[in-house]
């Protein structure tokens, strides 16, 4: 059975006193937890939540840069990543691919880099409005997985993680049904299952798009969800605390 997985995605946002009120207790909860817990804070942040999370609870990125190291100004590389010990990055979030133009070529070398380096990429694919709109949903979200696993090897696959985030449930109040959502799920599991059944079976995918504590354990409920990338939810101790309880 694919065990579940609820990440928080902080963006730009956090603080000493966010990371000392709510990272010793998503450490304890993570010792009890069914689920894995993630937590991706501001790259200024990483050292000090890695230093608070204990065993359990696991820290990631929000980014990467593609390559070992060099005269890149202001980028992280995954190595660099590696050595603070943390687990997971995010590459692919659909704010890298609007504001910052990042392609699914590029998309995928940060992904082959992330798991070279030891890391878990956590792999961000979804439609805009306008997109779902005109029936595109699949094309697009199908084409963004395979612009990336067609560049793994199989044996890569252990080290990935899907979260479909329709762009247009991100921040805005807006959340995929969970008949939506379900939909999209399994039509990437399908996609995947050309390349290997067994390894889409095994591939965990999450939801992410205005998860909430109310919506959790019902998106949670549904075959192919494993889990959820959380927003603005996981800065509040007490919602993501129910977030992850529904996971399990």
């Amino acid at each position: 059975m694919r065990k579940k997985i609820v990440a928080g995605n902080w963006k730009m946002n956090g603080s000493y006193e966010l990371i000392n009120s709510l990272v010793p207790a998503l450490a304890e909860e993570a010792k009890q937890s069914q689920a894995e817990i993630l937590v991706c804070p501001p790259s200024l942040f990483l050292g000090d939540v890695r230093r608070q999370a204990g065993e359990r609870l696991l820290v990631g990125a929000q980014n990467c840069h593609e390559a070992e190291s060099g005269a890149f100004t202001g980028e992280v590389s995954t190595g660099m990543l590696a050595e603070l010990q943390l687990s997971h990055v995010l590459v692919g979030h659909s704010e890298r691919r609007a504001i910052y133009g990042e392609t699914d070529a590029l998309i995928a070398q940060k992904t082959k880099a992330a798991i070279a380096a030891g890391l878990v990429a956590v792999l961000c694919v979804g439609e805009t409005l306008e997109e779902r709109e005109n029936g595109r949903t699949l094309d697009v979200v199908l084409g963004q997985v395979k612009a990336v696993v067609e560049q793994l090897e199989l044996a890569d696959w252990s080290k990935l993680v899907v979260a479909y985030e329709p762009v247009w449930a991100i921040g805005t109040g807006k959340t995929a049904s969970s008949d939506q959502a379900q939909e999209v799920h399994r039509a990437i599991r399908e996609a995947l299952a050309g390349f290997s059944q067994e390894h889409a079976d095994a591939m965990r995918i999450l939801y992410g798009g205005s998860v909430k504590a109310a919506n959790a354990e019902e998106l949670f409920a549904c075959p192919d969800i494993d889990g959820g990338l959380v927003g603005g939810a996981s800065l509040n101790v007490d919602e993501f605390i129910s977030i992850c309880r529904a996971a399990n």
